[in-house]
């Protein structure tokens, strides 16, 4: 096994960077990003590593030389996690602390991405900083927050001189070119309907993937530099900039296709659901701003972006 101190010296263990959930949006984007660089990424799928096996994770992680994983694997489906619960804790959460434990053994550390979703039970009006207590109010949302708390368990409780360092960042409403997300499902209800309906009581702040990766894979390089002291052990926020409803953000998208759907205003429960979302989930950032120094950008701005991306 490899120490602290033999990884410290070699420079180029800590480039070898393993991202899983590769296909997602963040996986997709953090590759497009991770073209020219530096480090040396290898990125994966449940195709190409099952991450709910321990020795598969750790296996993989001892032949490459894995300095930093980035796990932006997750079971995303809200509605369904409710019913099929040991799906969702399995990939959350014991995959979560399978990931942990390989970095422990293997001397690597994680950046690990969780979401808004802890949040829910306990209403609120103020945006929510680290510190706050998390209240799941579904199994997608206890099932992430079990994740993180396995993260900690392992990394935190490292019996190590130089411990493996960690950063869980949480986000919410993730969109981009990518996958399927709000903004290319209310694109493709606008070629459809004269009218869309969208809910106008939650609250929160859409995330362009692009934005996301670029803070994730800013963590990466301090982390791959050997800096480990920039980046200290524990949980970050980041969303982009600005607070808007469901039916605010469908809108501004109209705007930005220049789409002549109406969008229209409505109440949640006019679409019965499993699940109990956050009415009021807006994520203070001040901690990761303020760590990293970066500026983050407006969420309609960073939404201009992706539509014209998408246009190309």
């Amino acid at each position: 096994m490899v120490n602290r101190k033999e990884v410290m010296e070699n420079k180029d263990t800590l480039k070898n960077i393993l991202v899983t959930g590769a296909n997602g949006q963040l996986g997709t984007s953090l590759a497009l990003m991770a073209n020219g660089g530096d480090a040396n990424f290898f990125f994966t799928d449940v195709d190409t590593l099952d991450i709910t096996d321990y020795k598969a994770v750790s296996r993989y992680m001892k032949d490459r030389h894995i300095g930093i994983v980035i796990n932006c694997a997750a079971y995303t489906n809200v509605e369904k996690a409710e019913d099929d619960r040991d799906s969702a804790f399995k990939i959350n959460a014991e995959a979560a602390g399978n990931i942990a434990k390989a970095c422990r053994v293997n001397n690597a550390a994680l950046i690990h991405i969780s979401t808004d979703y802890v949040f829910g039970k306990e209403r609120s009006t103020l945006p929510r900083t680290e510190e706050v207590k998390p209240s799941p109010s579904g199994v997608y949302g206890e099932s992430k927050l079990e994740g993180e708390r396995r993260i900690v368990a392992e990394l935190e409780g490292s019996k190590q001189a130089d411990k493996a360092r960690y950063a869980i960042v949480r986000t919410a409403w993730l969109y981009s070119e990518y996958g399927k997300n709000f903004v290319k499902t209310m694109l493709e209800l606008f070629s459809k309907r004269d009218k869309v309906n969208v809910v106008f009581d939650q609250i929160g702040t859409p995330t362009y993937a692009g934005d996301l990766a670029a803070v994730v894979y800013r963590i990466a390089l301090e982390m791959s530099r050997g800096d480990f002291r920039k980046v200290d052990n524990g949980i970050y926020n980041f969303t982009d900039e600005g607070v808007c409803s469901w039916y605010d953000f469908a809108c501004s998208i109209a705007e930005e296709s220049n789409s002549e759907c109406r969008v229209m205003p409505c109440h949640s429960d006019e679409f019965p659901s499993k699940v109990k979302r956050p009415a009021y989930s807006v994520l203070d950032k001040g901690k990761i701003k303020q760590r990293f120094q970066i500026e983050i950008p407006h969420w309609r701005q960073s939404l201009r972006i992706c539509l014209n991306s998408l246009k190309k």
